[in-house]
């Protein structure tokens, strides 16, 4: 009787647990030097779930972010913030042409499914986040960086605002993806030659 009531219990803690899972996984976040800067590349496993799916399907616009921060621990106070950076993108469904449609600033491309424009939003590609001119970030010092991937229910309409407040199918994001990062020198073009 007592190790059944205690695995009741393991199943109360642990299961809420487990429904708050981040659905969006971020793999291989990489950091590299361009001509503009410093860009970012990353892929997510993103999943969405039915009730999302039939939102966007019937004409709801789905707003995901991805936000990037840059900092540098300091050992006498909080790490310093030396970059925050977000992207917002928006996918959408257009009923006259079936297509759907994934806009990011802007630049607008347009797919025949739904699996199509997930794919093109799992990949993240050549998203400058640290200028060259950024007179906070040195060549050759480490820092850490974080990247996540969120659904911001603040830009959906205000009816679905007030519904997806506390509700877990309209909950999805990642945790912060947290790696050291040592910055490598700019490459010039000429020297590139």
């Amino acid at each position: 009787m007592l190790d059944q009531l205690r695995r009741w219990l393991a199943l109360l803690v642990f299961v809420p647990v487990l429904a708050w899972a981040a659905e969006i996984e971020i793999t291989e976040p990489l950091l590299t030097p361009s001509d503009d800067g410093y860009v970012l590349s990353a892929d997510f496993k993103i999943e969405l779930n039915p009730r999302l799916e039939e939102a966007v399907t019937k004409g709801v616009v789905l707003y995901f972010v991805a936000d990037f921060e840059l900092t540098k621990g300091r050992w006498y106070w909080l790490d310093e913030k030396l970059v925050s950076r977000s992207q917002t993108y928006r996918l959408s469904y257009h009923a006259l042409t079936r297509q759907y449609r994934l806009t990011t600033g802007g630049l607008h491309q347009s797919f025949p499914t739904l699996s199509e424009a997930m794919q093109v939003l799992s990949r993240l590609r050549n998203w400058t986040v640290i200028d060259k001119n950024d007179k906070a970030v040195r060549p050759g010092d480490t820092y850490e960086a974080s990247l996540r991937m969120r659904l911001d229910i603040t830009q959906l309409p205000r009816p679905f605002q007030i519904s997806a407040l506390g509700n877990k199918d309209w909950s999805l994001g990642s945790d912060w993806k947290i790696w050291p990062t040592n910055l490598l020198p700019a490459v010039s073009p000429a020297e590139a030659k």
